[in-house]
């Protein structure tokens, strides 16, 4: 905003502003999936006042679309938040100013998709804090976009899907073979089925995720990656067997933000235990884990009790900053395990 105002009093035009309208609150993305009437209020009330504190003519387009948000009815439980996905690419350095033409630069661009997801506007709603995005989904989702052979014409299970972010990013950039998303609450499963619909995936109809067998894993294998299967499983870490586990045939495991409670830890554990003969082969799945460092105790809880379990683990070097936010960046860290 602060390089907006500089651009205006250098040059006071309204057309930037109508400019910029266009490709947010009047963006055809937006209207079909619009975000809180909180956010676009104070979006619109902020961009007038850079306006207003200008020489530039008014802009009747930008009143008008406030006057728009105003005679909304009563704020909801629910808005939408549309996610731009960035991919990684590789380039030649030979083509660009670079210190060493010999070396590949690491170039981010915009794929010219997004996830949109119907979010709730409370942290915790229905009893549960998995209604929408966190931090840690944010910035495993960008790892996952940056690291795409690791995920394609491959199986993965996600833990603790929440509304579904990471894996709906990677269904539609890093191309797997199947997609297994997984959590436990009601609430959260019909919102992930919801939102992984809303992005163009219909998870598989009929199938019992426990019951699938080697035949229906071996079916996929020839599958279009553009197109992965998709299924929504409910999945309690303290109830799940591992003769159930086996019919997931995970490859890889991840999970966003489900370190953040001790009394849970050693579910997960055990979950994780459980997986690694959960394969007919006794392979054991590559395994991924994004947490939001909010309490180092917690934090260093995880990983004694990983020690006990004789779970190794490292740490995965990540950007600092994670494309997805662009205000606070908070402490995240990716461990990969060794079950």
């Amino acid at each position: 905003m602060q390089e907006l105002e500089q651009s205006l009093r250098a040059a006071p035009d309204s057309a930037l502003l109508a400019d910029i309208l266009r490709e947010t609150i009047l963006h055809p993305l937006c209207v079909k999936y619009p975000p809180s009437a909180k956010y676009r209020r104070c979006f619109l009330t902020e961009l007038i006042k850079k306006l207003e504190s200008t020489a530039a003519e008014p802009l009747d387009e930008l009143y008008q679309a406030l006057a728009d948000v105003l005679k909304e009815e009563e704020e909801s439980t629910h808005c939408y938040k549309n996610y731009l996905l960035v991919l990684l690419l590789i380039v030649n350095s030979k083509s660009m100013a670079c210190a060493d033409a010999s070396l590949p630069s690491r170039v981010l661009q915009p794929s010219g998709d997004c996830v949109s997801l119907c979010e709730s506007t409370a942290l915790i709603s229905g009893g549960t804090t998995g209604l929408l995005t966190w931090e840690a989904a944010l910035h495993l989702a960008q790892w996952a976009l940056q690291n795409p052979g690791l995920f394609r014409d491959r199986t993965i299970l996600e833990l603790g899907s929440g509304i579904g972010f990471t894996g709906i990013a990677i269904c539609k950039t890093c191309q797997p073979r199947t997609f297994i998303f997984s959590d436990c609450h009601p609430r959260v499963l019909r919102q992930l089925g919801e939102n992984i619909q809303l992005n163009g995936f219909t998870p598989e109809p009929d199938v019992t995720w426990s019951i699938q067998t080697e035949s229906q894993g071996q079916e996929v294998e020839g599958q279009n990656c553009q197109n992965p299967k998709v299924v929504v499983a409910e999945l309690d870490w303290g109830s799940a067997t591992e003769k159930q586990l086996l019919g997931l045939r995970a490859d890889v495991v991840i999970a966003a933000d489900v370190v953040y409670d001790p009394e849970i830890i050693l579910a997960l554990i055990g979950m994780l235990q459980k997986l690694s003969t959960s394969r007919a082969d006794r392979k054991a799945p590559e395994v991924f884990i994004a947490s939001t460092i909010r309490n180092p105790d917690t934090h260093q809880l995880f990983q004694a009790e990983l020690d006990k379990a004789g779970i190794r683990w490292q740490v995965i070097p990540t950007h600092s900053s994670c494309n997805f936010l662009y205000d606070v960046q908070p402490d995240v860290t990716i461990l990969q395990l060794f079950i």
